[in-house]
């Protein structure tokens, strides 16, 4: 119980590191990346770890690009939904998704059984 403490309350303090560095972003650098931060998170499996190691490289890449006077649709290029899919390993993060829902249909069904 104390290592599983220990990892969620770390967890915790890197993610509110990565808002307030998210926070210091300018406005459109901010902006894209929460709508970024919300595409992601539905393609997420299990704890959501995966999703987070993504989003700190993709926060890397807006500090870069706003370091270099970039706006943020230079940083991602016009399909901000294409730069999320890169990303997330694939053209099709709606197929990971499908994956992720049958699993848990499969898993509430053995639950219940």
């Amino acid at each position: 119980m104390s290592n599983f403490m220990t990892k969620l309350l770390g967890d915790k303090k890197d993610w509110n590191a990565m808002e307030a560095r998210a926070d210091a972003l300018p406005r459109d650098h901010g902006i894209v990346y929460d709508e970024i931060k919300s595409y992601m998170w539905r393609f997420t499996s299990s704890d959501g770890m995966d999703i987070v190691a993504v989003l700190k490289d993709v926060l890397a890449e807006f500090e870069a690009g706003a370091a270099e006077g970039k706006n943020a649709l230079e940083v991602t290029g016009e399909d901000v939904a294409a730069f999320c899919d890169e990303r997330l390993g694939g053209p099709n993060p709606y197929e990971r998704y499908l994956e992720k829902m049958r699993a848990s249909l499969n898993a509430d069904v053995k639950k219940k059984l």
